[in-house]
């Protein structure tokens, strides 16, 4: 805006200066018209003058001549020569000077003698020289002229008058002819005197007209010309006057003009009124200071200083900038105000950038547009080693090359230079010479013609992420506990194999292991101790395999092993025995020794299946042929297992619409007291009614839903249906027995377990003594701190708590203090051996001892024979089942059985006689 300074200084000098020159000018010519006119009039005067002079002399000189003719004295005619001598003079001036061909000195002594006036001299022989022929000078000359012949004859009159009185005196008739002659002569000059001296006044008149109005057309001229100009020159200040209010109030800045001797706002425009939300009028008058936030006092004219500008809409950040000017002889101070929030937030975002760029992770080089290295940060010196001063003018790829080791193509800086992006991976080298994967990212700033100037890479070290890659890959293919492959890795891996032996015509085969009763592994000590285990069977089964063999692990205590490159499936059975007898050696995990065997599955390409998921599956279902007919074996797959899979599966899917079709029933064993015989108790036990295959005995289904998490559902379905029976043999008049019901461990382990068992006896309004809960020892062993608050908890129910198959599993004897437990059950597979089997008999008679130490009832699972109840009885067992005494029966059979009108039976083992071949 510095044009609105220079406008407002001076402004009408500058403006009107052009004006005062035309006027200055005007005048001076005005000036020298009238000062040419005075010089005419001047020379007029000279005219006039020496006309009178000429006139008279030319008058005097007759009458001289005529005086002298009548008296004949010398005076008269040396006055007439004096008188002649000067006409004859002005007449040689005039000739001369017309002719152009004369001295000024000449000139100027006849000027003298003809008394002229020295001032009209140079104007007479102006208008003489050069305006001879203008109207009435020419007419006057000419008269003029007339008389120069005449004066002449005077002249020769007067000589002849002059010899006639010198030789005694002329006659008196030769006087009076000679004055006769002059008579004439003066009657011929007078009437041209007159005509000369009017032709003179009459030229002085008509010059004179000439010259006013000339000089008033001069000054009429010269005064429109001014006012023309003048008229310019307004116009031409008031277009810039509106230039200069148009500009002053569409300036996107404010303005303020500020009065410098008060400081009070003289002016403002537009945009101050709609910064300060206040107008003009409301402005002007007020101090320019209480514009601002802030104080203005030593800001220096010229200089910019900030400050906060005060508006209707708060506070708004400017700059501020004066110049001083002067309105007249007013000084003024112009303001200018600029906002500065876009600078001031582009400014921040400037900063806010360049501290990111600083502290960025990734390294950040800026380059010109011959890729010569300007700047970088602090990122990439931390991650390379050089400095950004060591980098300066060097080339931006210096350090840097492709992964395969050559340098970065010209392609890639063409692909850059056309405006795209480039990102990839490349080998850097830092400061100290090692190298390291690095991903970068090129890119180009252009100016607003799109040249490139400056290149930006960015890069990121990727050692680290690469590393973690690899990681991921691994893991993505491996088992993260054993390291052994996975199932999706497994399969590709075979799947490879089986491409190479149908090349070759080889043989591949695919061992599918399972550990025997791991379960019970994790059950009896911990999660942890039984994930450790599975780090050891993954160990060993990698010591037994060759090169190019492949382990893997898919899933809980399974494994599997391809090998590749055989000639016969057979040829596998070497290392099946070796991985057989390594798994069945001891395995020691802190202070725990734990032996467990594993049953092997073996298929094989192309003979069992001629892709990796066909022969996995085959060898799982040989695994479950051995596991289920022998256990610590291998068995080769066989078309037929598959059909026992297909059973299974068949049998998974019609066991979910059991429950819902009530296809589930009870039955009761009853369990003897051995010294008198008599029923005090019965056990539950669950039997599957299969609509098309019949009864289906819990061994085949149970594992089937442990496995598809039915269990509990069963579970709590058996509870209720107990205690409904219960129920129903109370309303029949059944004399009160205990009823036990098996529990897993699934559902003993349940937050809501003792709630349901609860809910179930009062929903029933049975007391708890009537309800015997059976469960094994190693479902009490995987519940750990858990089964202490769950038995104490049923103890204060009442219910008591029977374990089931001690002495199978790990055994715990701190347990056996439990409060809730008052039943100690042997399992058949001790009482199977009695009493013949001395070993099976001393580890009853212990049980027997200990469980009579802590005052728990025993009960013997199993007992078939009359010697198994004579050693049970003897050795202090209180009571016992077995196909001895009774099958598992109906509750219809149970009741009969039980009920009080019954005959008594003679003989305690005749009381449910078994069928016996």
């Amino acid at each position: 805006m510095d044009f609105i300074g220079n406008s407002l200084q001076r402004p009408l000098t500058r403006r009107l200066l052009p004006l005062a020159y035309a006027l200055a000018v005007a005048i001076a010519l005005i000036m020298a018209l009238t000062w040419g006119v005075l010089q005419v009039q001047l020379t007029l005067a000279g005219f006039l003058n020496s006309e009178s002079v000429w006139s008279k002399a030319q008058k005097q000189a007759v009458i001289d001549l005529d005086n002298y003719a009548s008296k004949g004295e010398a005076a008269d005619l040396a006055a007439f020569q004096n008188h002649q001598g000067l006409l004859e003079s002005d007449r040689f001036g005039r000739d001369a000077i017309i002719s152009g061909h004369y001295s000024k000195d000449e000139i100027a002594q006849v000027f003298k003698r003809g008394n002229i006036i020295p001032a009209a001299q140079p104007g007479m022989i102006f208008i003489l020289e050069y305006f001879s022929n203008t109207p009435h000078m020419r007419e006057a000359l000419a008269a003029w002229r007339s008389t120069d012949a005449p004066i002449a004859e005077l002249g020769g009159i007067a000589v002849e008058l002059h010899d006639g009185y010198r030789a005694g005196g002329p006659a008196a008739s030769e006087v009076a002819r000679q004055r006769a002659r002059i008579r004439t002569l003066n009657t011929y000059m007078e009437p041209r005197t007159d005509l000369f001296s009017i032709e003179i006044v009459k030229g002085a008149v008509w010059l004179g007209k000439l010259l006013f109005w000339g000089v008033l057309g001069a000054f009429l001229i010269a005064a429109l010309l001014w006012v023309r100009m003048a008229r310019r020159i307004l116009e031409s200040i008031r277009g810039s006057e509106e230039r200069y209010r148009l500009l002053f109030d569409s300036a996107a800045d404010a303005i303020v003009m500020v009065d410098e001797t008060s400081g009070r706002i003289l002016d403002v425009n537009r945009t101050t009124s709609a910064w300060t939300g206040r107008s003009a009028d409301e402005l002007i008058g007020d101090r320019f200071v209480h514009l601002f936030a802030q104080s203005i006092g030593g800001q220096e004219a010229g200089r910019a200083s900030t400050n906060a500008l005060l508006g209707a809409g708060g506070i708004r950040p400017v700059e501020t900038q004066t110049s001083l000017a002067n309105w007249g002889r007013l000084p003024v101070r112009q303001a200018i105000i600029r906002d500065i929030s876009e600078r001031l937030a582009m400014e921040q975002e400037r900063r806010i950038a360049a501290e990111a760029l600083a502290s960025i992770a990734e390294g950040v080089i800026i380059a010109d547009s011959e890729r010569k290295v300007i700047s970088t940060n602090a990122a990439h010196t931390e991650l390379t080693g050089f400095s950004s001063l060591a980098l300066q003018g060097k080339p931006l790829d210096a350090n840097r090359r492709m992964p395969d080791g050559k340098p970065l193509p010209q392609s890639l800086w063409d692909s850059v230079a056309a405006g795209r992006n480039w990102l990839g991976e490349v080998q850097s080298t830092r400061s100290d010479g090692s190298s390291y994967p690095e991903h970068l990212s090129i890119s180009t700033i252009r100016n607003a013609e799109n040249q490139v100037v400056h290149y930006v890479a960015v890069f990121t070290d990727i050692h680290e992420a690469k590393a973690n890659q690899h990681r991921l890959e691994h893991l993505a293919r491996h088992d993260p506990l054993t390291g052994l492959v996975n199932r999706a890795e497994f399969e590709r891996r075979c799947s490879e194999a089986i491409a190479v032996a149908e090349r070759e015509r080889l043989a591949v085969v695919v061992l599918f292991i399972d550990l025997d009763a791991f379960k019970i592994v994790n059950d009896s000590y911990s999660h942890a101790i039984g994930d450790r285990l599975l780090v050891k069977v993954g160990e060993r089964i990698r010591q037994q395999l060759s090169e190019g063999d492949v382990a893997g692990r898919i899933g809980g205590d399974e494994f599997t092993v391809m090998i590749p490159r055989l000639i016969l499936r057979e040829d596998a059975r070497a290392i099946v025995n070796r991985l057989l007898t390594s798994l069945s050696e001891p395995f020691l995990l802190e202070e725990y020794e734990i032996v467990l065997s594993a049953s092997i599955g073996v298929a094989g390409y192309p003979l069992d299946g001629d892709n990796a998921s066909v022969m996995i599956a085959n060898a799982d279902a040989a695994m479950y042929a051995a596991k289920t007919e022998e256990r610590n074996a291998f068995r080769f797959y066989t078309p037929m297992m598959h059909a026992d899979t297909r059973r299974r599966l068949q049998l998974a899917s019609e066991l979910r619409q059991a429950l819902v079709r009530n296809e589930f029933q009870l039955v009761f064993q009853p369990s003897i007291e051995l010294r008198t015989g008599r029923i005090v108790a019965v056990e539950a036990l669950l039997r599957w009614q299969h609509p098309e295959r019949g009864e289906i005995l819990p061994a085949e289904f149970i594992p089937v839903a442990e496995g598809l998490g039915l269990i509990r559902r069963i579970d709590e379905w058996v509870m209720q249906a107990t205690c409904a029976q219960i129920q129903a043999w109370d309303l029949a008049g059944v004399p009160p027995i205990r009823v036990a019901v098996n529990i897993s461990a699934r559902w003993f382990g349940h937050p809501a377990f003792v709630d349901g068992v609860s809910r179930a006896l009062h929903s029933r309004q049975l007391t708890a003594q009537r309800l015997l809960l059976e469960i094994t020892e190693s479902a009490m062993l995987r519940l750990g701190d858990d089964t202490e608050r769950t038995m104490r908890t049923l103890h204060t129910l009442g219910i008591a708590v029977a374990i089931d198959d001690f002495g199978t599993g790990y055994s715990s004897m701190a347990y056996l203090k439990l409060p809730a437990v008052s039943y100690l059950k042997i399992d058949r597979s001790f009482v199977t051996g009695l009493p013949g089997n001395t070993n099976d008999a001393a580890i009853t008679e212990a049980m027997l001892a200990m469980a009579k130490s802590l005052g728990l009832i025993t009960i013997a699972e199993g007992i078939e024979t009359e010697a198994q109840h004579d050693f049970l009885l003897r050795a202090g067992c209180v009571e016992g089942q077995g196909y001895l005494y009774s099958y598992p029966l109906k509750s219809d059979d149970i009741q009969h059985l039980l009920c009080p009108n019954q005959p008594p039976v003679p003989a305690k083992l005749r009381l449910v006689p078994p069928k016996r071949t």
